[in-house]
């Protein structure tokens, strides 16, 4: 399968890994092929004309684009294992709340973890805590947001179980607090443990390092 099969996609990309996360726990053979984001290669520009980004699934020579829809072709492609809940209602809800995650989540924290000044800061918080509630909400119940087992939603979101220790590290300060979060705490420490996800993270020394360098470049463009 691995010669039909490549993922294109950098060492350190959140999107990326949600295409690493959902082939191994579908157990699927392929090859990697990972990108430098500042020297793209023809590949990727062939394979990705519109976006020229990463991560691109290339299947029987068909490019596939973007994480989320990539999750999706996974899902329909090979049978095994569902990521989706059955139900359409369900599945509905499991892409609101994946769309939510990219586009209002990850942003706020993002947010927070560049602000400046004591006013920008204050504002970052009062959106992610108000977003990170929101999400906490979706797992009353559930061990994972997909019930007992990681399913479409926790490989979305699977970018917190990673990155937030991260920038919290960085940043020095609390993004995820037990006592104001109880569920998600306990959903990252899973997910992030899970014996088939956690093999894949990549090294955490370099990924500060990294997210140190961008900090500081915003930060300096402010100042």
């Amino acid at each position: 399968m691995a010669e039909d099969l490549k993922l294109l996609r950098s060492w350190s990309s959140p999107y990326g890994m949600r295409v690493v996360h959902a082939l191994k726990i579908k157990a699927i053979e392929h090859e990697t092929v990972l990108e430098d984001t500042t020297n793209k290669s023809a590949s990727l520009l062939e394979y990705n004309p519109v976006h020229k980004k990463i991560p691109v699934l290339v299947h029987h020579g068909k490019p596939i684009c973007e994480s989320l829809v990539i999750l999706e072709y996974i899902d329909d492609t090979w049978k095994q294992r569902p990521l989706l809940p059955r139900d359409p209602w369900d599945r509905a809800m499991a892409r609101f709340w994946a769309n939510f995650g990219d586009e209002k989540v990850l942003p706020s924290i993002w947010s927070l973890f560049i602000s400046q000044g004591e006013e920008q800061q204050k504002e970052a918080v009062a959106s992610t805590v108000e977003n990170l509630k929101l999400v906490e909400d979706q797992l009353k119940g559930k061990i994972f947001f997909g019930g007992d087992t990681i399913g479409y939603l926790d490989i979305a979101f699977g970018w917190m179980a990673n990155l937030i220790s991260i920038l919290e590290e960085i940043a020095e300060l609390t993004l995820i607090d037990a006592e104001i979060f109880p569920l998600l705490s306990a959903w990252i420490n899973n997910y992030a443990h899970d014996p088939t996800i956690k093999e894949s993270w990549p090294p955490r020394a370099r990924m500060v390092e990294k997210f140190k360098i961008l900090r500081q470049r915003y930060v300096s463009k402010v100042e």
